[in-house]
């Protein structure tokens, strides 16, 4: 017996990198909660001693993603993927969220959303864009440099349309500091 379609938004590296078979995507609205490096990275993209940041989805505003519509039979096994991929930490609450589907189809998708929680200890919500900068600067993890992950999330959204004023000051000001190597 197969589940209801299921939905899944991404709002970051999902966007262009979901890692799970789907049989639509379409540009998407999802209205509560906002993109921000909200998230201290310890594994990734910083190390305990010196944490770097990563998106989440943090409560206010609005943010533009896309919507993507699991492979039918493939529902279970997203979910899992998922879990196994955002869910290291547990620094993420699982949510279902309306999302508008920006494609010109006028529809709503029910889709799961991974929304920070602000009472674990990784939340890194109301920080300055200066001090932003200064730990994406310093972060390096698993995955690699902190500024590499900011720059290539920024070149995906520009890619896709998407411009996050934040993001871009961050990214400007990289690019000032380490050049078009990072």
């Amino acid at each position: 017996m197969s589940m209801a379609p299921l939905w899944v938004f991404g709002y970051g590296s999902l966007m262009w990198r979901p890692g799970f078979a789907y049989e639509r995507a379409a540009p998407a609205l999802l209205k509560g909660a906002h993109r921000a490096l909200c998230v201290y990275s310890i594994f990734h993209r910083g190390t305990v001693d010196q944490p770097g940041l990563v998106l989440g989805l943090d409560r206010g505003g609005a943010c533009r993603g896309v919507a993507f519509q699991a492979a039918a039979g493939t529902e279970e096994a997203t979910l899992d993927y998922l879990r196994a991929r955002e869910q290291v930490t547990s620094v993420y609450v699982e949510a279902w969220r309306d999302v508008k589907l920006l494609d010109g189809s006028g529809e709503t998708a029910r889709a799961l959303t991974f929304l920070v929680d602000r009472k674990h200890e990784q939340y890194a919500g109301g920080l300055s864009v200066q001090e932003q900068l200064r730990i994406v600067a310093g972060g390096r993890g698993e995955s690699g440099p902190n500024a590499e992950y900011v720059l290539n999330t920024v070149r995906h959204l520009d890619e896709t349309g998407v411009h996050d004023p934040v993001l871009g000051a961050i990214a400007k000001a990289l690019h000032s500091q380490f050049g078009e190597a990072s």
